[in-house]
């Protein structure tokens, strides 16, 4: 008899699985009564949006998470954050070392996909990753426990301060401000050491793992980093200097800014240029920013942070190979020149693939969930979370609800449009690319190359 071939599961697909199957497992935890304060059992879908939520490090979610869930739920969702953060398959390259047993290549390979770096230092990469997510992670939470013991006492304040550490480098955005009856971070705007605490663990959480082993093996010499490095410190510098300068003349005049003096301007400026690089958090309400800001934050959020990293959206590295791109076809250039450095054109056309995609991605889904909604809510406010959701940033606008309270969007959306939330968040956390590799069938590329023909653009 002849034996059947087994087929292999790529690295891609393991990648796409290994996520799918933690949100599930999440979830099933979280419809536990026990995962709730008041000891019911929470609807299916909610509990699996949650899951996938925490397990894509977004923090969109359909309940207040301080408010709704017990210390149970809330430490489930806390442990699906972490595994998402550090990404799905690199937690089982570690659970493998200390059981004694050593990935297989494919399984090596993908944990090379999900965060970057090289094969034959493997073993180094995961351990850098452990270690400096635990030392920032516990750097963090001391600083913020300087602020959160005296306002929540000592039990309270040290659980909140990890907390809220482990979401801010995971670039999450759940908080548990709700319990205290906070609105996110509003009652800290103007407090440095608790903004400025939050926005360098999204900032070093969203650069990657590889960008800072790359720093610390250079010795911050900056001529030494990798062409990748330079790109994503730059690009992301440029973003946050560029966009806090254009929060504080857009929002100058708003009435969240009323009260503040210059410092405390421009310290809520640069927390609303920093955490929509996919983080979630706000000491201002998104709901009230001007059309500028609005259109700001959607810009930021698109491009989201640096590849290998606990950040979303295309990633500054696509936009910059996108940017650099376009200049050198205006230019009229033959080579995409970035430097001393020249970058192949197969990498421009990954770029516009990914972008494109996510382009029309959210055109789809948009669409969508306005017609799901109807006349219940706006095409504004379904954008916002479209991208939100696919940046895998968590920032939802406050909405009036049907019996007038003031709740976010999200917790008002329909089965359909809360399922098409979840895709959006798991496409935005595993990648296009990697769904895109994962669901392809393995073809032969066929060496005859057909006729060339032109057509007319621009």
């Amino acid at each position: 008899m002849i034996k059947k071939r087994r087929k292999k599961i790529s690295i891609w697909q393991m990648l796409a699985l290994g996520y799918l199957a933690v949100i599930i497992t999440g979830s099933l935890l979280l419809i536990i009564p026990a995962a709730t304060k008041d000891g019911s059992s929470t609807d299916y879908l909610d509990a699996l949006f949650t899951a996938a939520s925490a397990t894509c490090v977004t923090g969109l979610t359909p309940f207040n998470t301080g408010a709704h869930w017990s210390v149970f739920g809330q430490i489930v969702i806390l442990i699906l954050i972490q595994t998402g953060g550090l990404g799905f398959m690199t937690i089982v390259s570690v659970l493998f070392q200390l059981f004694g047993k050593g990935l297989n290549l494919s399984g090596k390979r993908a944990v090379i996909a999900s965060s970057g770096g090289k094969l034959s230092g493997l073993s180094g990469l995961v351990k850098r990753i452990f270690i400096g997510t635990a030392a920032c992670e516990i750097l963090g939470a001391a600083l913020l426990m300087i602020r959160f013991i005296p306002d929540f006492g000592p039990l309270k304040g040290v659980y909140f301060a990890v907390f809220h550490s482990v979401s801010a480098f995971c670039n999450a955005g759940f908080d548990l401000m709700g319990w205290a009856g906070y609105e996110s971070l509003t009652h800290y705007a103007t407090d440095p050491l608790v903004s400025l605490t939050i926005c360098a663990l999204i900032i070093v959480g969203g650069l990657g793992f590889c960008v800072w082993g790359d720093v610390f093996d250079c010795r911050f010499r900056f001529k030494k980093f990798q062409l990748n490095t330079k790109i994503v410190l730059i690009m992301s510098a440029f973003l946050l200097v560029t966009s806090t300068a254009l929060f504080l003349g857009f929002e100058w005049n708003n009435s969240y800014y009323a009260d503040y003096d210059f410092g405390e301007k421009l310290l809520v400026s640069f927390f609303n240029a920093t955490t929509p690089r996919t983080a979630g958090f706000y000491t201002t309400n998104p709901a009230y920013f001007s059309e500028s800001g609005y259109l700001l934050t959607i810009i930021l959020m698109f491009i989201g942070g640096s590849s290998g990293s606990t950040a979303g959206g295309i990633k500054v590295g696509t936009f910059a190979v996108i940017v650099m791109g376009m200049l050198g076809a205006f230019r009229g250039n033959k080579d995409i020149n970035i430097g001393s450095k020249r970058i192949e054109y197969s990498l421009l056309s990954q770029a516009l693939a990914i972008f494109t995609a996510c382009l029309m991605i959210l055109m789809v889904t948009t669409i969508s969930i306005c017609a799901i909604e109807g006349d219940t809510a706006n095409f504004k406010n379904v954008l916002f979370e479209c991208v939100s959701a696919l940046g895998t940033v968590g920032i939802s606008l406050d909405v009036e609800s049907a019996g007038g309270a003031i709740v976010n969007f999200t917790s008002t959306l329909q089965p359909a449009s809360k399922a098409i939330v979840i895709i959006l968040m798991y496409a935005g956390r595993v990648g296009i690319l990697t769904l895109a590799f994962a669901v392809a069938s393995k073809r032969k590329t066929s060496d005859i190359r057909k006729p060339v023909d032109t057509l007319l653009i621009g």
